[in-house]
């Protein structure tokens, strides 16, 4: 089988995330604010200068934001002079749903599900810690069953402080110490830090409950490793789910495009 390098791109809600997979590895990745996107679009040009050489080459981009996938698509097609592939709409993510008919789940949360099923092949609970949090569960068969969706650590202290006469505005920081808030911000820190853990503890309780067997769970997002670093729940932390799951995704489509094409 042909070796594809692949350059994937997750446009978030506040970053845009960059991957560059030599093959089935990921070299290189790159974590971009919003408002840089023409360092995204260089990072881009550059990763696809570096695999000249390959034996096949393809951009693929998964985004939650529409209008701004769509500009990004258009700057980077322009400058590489090749199409950009984007998942959900050409090319589909390999996971399978049972979800109501109306669903329409964001594409970074089948993804994330997508990836975890390739890496462990099993029942397993994707916790993506963001600017939302998402616990999503995926069952033994490979087939994605939704679950909740919250508000994430600074989306919550920017709502306490929106809704509130007297709490302060804070950036998000890892509270460490003892578990007592001894003045405001502290206790708004850990109200914030200690109600997601607790909330993927008690949604994977429940998913195990549902599907009477404990599912592995797998952490990612840009909050993870401050939530669950040390948190006996997750079994695998993985920083760049997503940017795995479009590889994953464009591996399989682009591969099978590639044999009805012989």
């Amino acid at each position: 089988m042909t070796t594809l390098d692949l350059i994937a791109i997750s446009v978030g809600n506040t970053r845009i995330h960059i991957g560059f997979f030599r093959g089935d590895e990921l070299d290189r990745s790159w974590d971009i604010d919003l408002e840089d996107r023409m360092q995204a679009v260089e990072v881009v040009t550059q990763a696809w200068k570096s695999c000249e050489g390959s034996e096949r080459r393809a951009v693929a981009l998964a985004s939650v934001n529409e209008q701004l996938a769509m500009e990004l698509r258009s700057v980077i097609e322009d400058q590489l002079g090749e199409e950009v592939y984007e998942l959900g709409s050409d090319l589909p993510v390999p996971i399978g749903v049972a979800l109501d008919p109306e669903a329409t789940p964001g594409v970074d949360r089948l993804l994330c599900a997508a990836a975890s099923w390739d890496l462990l092949k099993q029942a397993c609970v994707v916790v993506d810690a963001g600017t939302a949090v998402t616990i999503d569960f995926v069952d033994g068969e490979g087939v994605f069953h939704g679950g909740v969706i919250a508000p994430g650590l600074q989306m919550q202290l920017d709502a306490l402080q929106a809704g509130t006469d007297a709490l302060p505005e804070l950036r998000f920081e890892k509270p460490t110490g003892e578990p007592y808030g001894r003045n405001t911000a502290s206790a708004m820190q850990r109200g914030v830090f200690h109600g997601v853990r607790g909330l993927a503890w008690r949604m994977v309780e429940e998913f195990a409950r549902s599907y009477e067997a404990f599912p592995l769970v797998v952490a990612t997002g840009g909050n993870a490793e401050d939530l669950f670093a040390d948190d006996e729940l997750v079994n695998r932390l993985v920083p760049d789910l997503e940017l795995r799951g479009i590889a994953v995704a464009a591996r399989l489509a682009l591969a099978e495009a590639a044999e009805n094409e012989e």
